[in-house]
């Protein structure tokens, strides 16, 4: 994972950012203005910088430049703002920033943006491969063995589990049991099966299921989900 400088004098700003990329598993280090960001510049280099333009003593841009000039920018930038123009987000890309996020910044647009600059650094995961087979329109949505053939039993259970360590799409759930057991263990494997897609983060859950944050902890716990095994997956 990246360390990332998020560089804003409004403290809501920092703590939302620092929550949400905490918890994609990131290295988070904040300044609230332009000496602190100058500091950290000085003592190491961040992976990515999301940096505010409009700040009380120094501006976003004119860091950015100062940057550019002593040859700091050695990262990619993305610049926020919450009274950005066209030309202001022109101006920034002219002097090195990457992207540019309008205020308030909606979950998706930076997880994309981050996600999208720290590609630059990395190389491309590979692509599936071209020739796979697609899955038949009739499927879709359905669980599908390796060989393309629905994995459903009487009264559609899955039969066959998937094989492997990744996430468990298809797994075998005993249905001659009371309605609420079934219903607990189908939901326990549902939300681990997200936890592990996800690289055990809960923001991405939540965005998933359709859960508030607070909600799906309480929910979590209620199935007896262990968070703290999906934490260390995450951390190796």
């Amino acid at each position: 994972m990246a360390t990332i400088l998020v560089v804003d004098d409004e403290l809501g700003i920092r703590a939302l950012l620092s929550e949400i990329l905490t918890d994609e598993g990131h290295t988070v280090e904040l300044a609230e203005n332009a000496a602190q960001a100058r500091a950290f510049r000085e003592r190491s280099r961040p992976d990515l910088v999301l940096l505010d333009i409009w700040m009380p003593d120094v501006d976003g841009i004119t860091l950015l430049k100062e940057w550019g000039a002593s040859g700091q920018l050695t990262m990619p930038v993305i610049m926020m703002s919450g009274h950005g123009t066209i030309d202001t987000a022109v101006e920034a890309t002219k002097f090195g920033a990457m992207a540019f996020l309008e205020k308030p910044i909606t979950l998706q647009k930076l997880l994309r943006a981050v996600e999208q600059a720290l590609s630059r650094q990395t190389p491309a995961r590979p692509s599936a491969s071209p020739l796979a087979p697609a899955t038949p329109n009739h499927l879709a949505g359905r669980p599908v063995a390796a060989d393309g053939v629905p994995a459903h039993g009487a009264g559609g259970a899955a039969l066959a589990p998937a094989q492997g360590n990744g996430p468990q799409a298809e797994q075998v759930f005993v249905l001659d049991r009371p309605l609420r057991e079934a219903r607990d263990a189908f939901e326990k494997a549902y939300f681990e099966f997200h936890l592990a897609k996800e690289n055990g983060s809960m923001t991405r859950v939540a965005e998933k299921t359709g859960l508030e944050r607070t909600h799906l902890y309480r929910k979590l716990k209620q199935l007896g989900v262990d968070l703290t095994r999906n934490k260390r997956s995450h951390g190796n």
